[in-house]
This record gives C-alpha cells, sequence and structure tokens, in this order.
C-alpha cells in the first residue's frame, strides 16, 4: 500500500473532526487575519474533501499542515493538531535541521550557488522590493523551524512587505547557509515566477 499524501493525511484528519469541530474548524479558517485569507464561500457548507483542497491549493500542502495545526489547536483539538503534525513530519524537513552543518547548497541539488555566494544573498535586494506572498513564506518558515514564533511575530507586525522581507534577511537567515536553503525551496513554492527571473540574471 503506498504511503499517504499529505493531502490525504489533511483529509483523514479532518474526516475524523465531529460535525461540530468542523464547523468550528471551518470557521477559523474563515476569520484568520493572515494572508492569504480563504473567503466564506470557498468553504461554508462544504464537506471535509472540500475543505482540503482549499487548504492546499490556498496554502500548499507544507503551509496547508501548518495552518491546519494552528486552526486545531485553537478550536481545542489538541490531539488531532498532534497527530497530524507527526503523521507530516517524515515528509517536511526536520524540525531544527537548517541549523546542522551538510552538504552546500549545490551538493545537496538546490544549485543555488554561484560565485560562492548564496543565491539568497546575491538576490538580496530583488527579494526585498519584488516578493509579495510573503505570508505563506513566513508560515512555512516557521512550520519548518527557520524562525521561532517570536520572530514570527515580530515580522508579521511590520507594515510592508518590504519591511518584513528585510527583516527575515537581516535576522534569522543569518544562521547558516541550510536556512537559506530552505528559503530558496519556499521561496520556489511560493514565488516561482520572481525565482525563474532571478535565476536567468
Amino acid at each position: 500500500m503506498p504511503p499517504k499524501t499529505i493531502k490525504r493525511l489533511l483529509a483523514d484528519t479532518l474526516e475524523d473532526l465531529s460535525v461540530e469541530d468542523l464547523d468550528k474548524f471551518r470557521h477559523q479558517l474563515v476569520d484568520r487575519r493572515e494572508e492569504p485569507r480563504v473567503r466564506r464561500g470557498k468553504v461554508q457548507g462544504k464537506n471535509y474533501l472540500d475543505i482540503t483542497d482549499v487548504l492546499v491549493s490556498t496554502f500548499t500542502e507544507t503551509g496547508a499542515v501548518a495552518v491546519a495545526v494552528e486552526l486545531l489547536k485553537q478550536i481545542d483539538c489538541h490531539e488531532d493538531a498532534r497527530r497530524l503534525g507527526e503523521e507530516t513530519a517524515e515528509y517536511l524537513p526536520k524540525p531544527g535541521s537548517c541549523h546542522t552543518t551538510g552538504p552546500s547548497a549545490g551538493g545537496a541539488g538546490v544549485s543555488n550557488m554561484a560565485d560562492g555566494v548564496h543565491f539568497v544573498d546575491k538576490h538580496r535586494v530583488d527579494l526585498i522590493n519584488r516578493a509579495s506572498n510573503i505570508s505563506p513564506i513566513l508560515d512555512e518558515l516557521l512550520y519548518r523551524k527557520v524562525i521561532s514564533a517570536e520572530i514570527y511575530d515580530t515580522i508579521r507586525a511590520l507594515r510592508t512587505t518590504q519591511e518584513k522581507m528585510r527583516a527575515l534577511l537581516s535576522g534569522p537567515l543569518k544562521a547558516s547557509t541550510a536556512c537559506k536553503d530552505v528559503f530558496y525551496k519556499v521561496l520556489e513554492e511560493n514565488e516561482p515566477y520572481l525565482i525563474d527571473d532571478l535565476k536567468k540574471k
């Protein structure tokens, strides 16, 4: 039997919720203030499969897990949140993995090193000025343990996307090359056109 996908694990988790808890989950999802936001019409009256589709299409698979775990905790479904986190852990970078030493990005097949300068450092100015999808990027970096909850909240409180990107690049991403590698992968998922354009430079 093939292993379950993240999307299947998400659907299974929502399917196991009571009618009342699924309704609470739906309300919390619509009430999220962070971008990207989910419109009420997309999930109102929908079943667990439809809600799973909305989660994945809005936040990407890994981002959807982080959002689902957060919402499950908010509606006091802590056991479901814990189980979902454990079941999806093998599909995601290990917590704290960005702080360990390992092969260079080139060796890892990320191909984001050029002339010894990391892709993230080389294109720092463009990333600050042109990245726009900052909310899911921050969500994934928090979930992958690249940034702490405190740093996440501090950056989210900043007014503009440029300020948020500048704070991100000036602080937590200086920790190690591995952190920048994770950030690069998250950028590829959430800003594919920007990254493709910068690769051509």
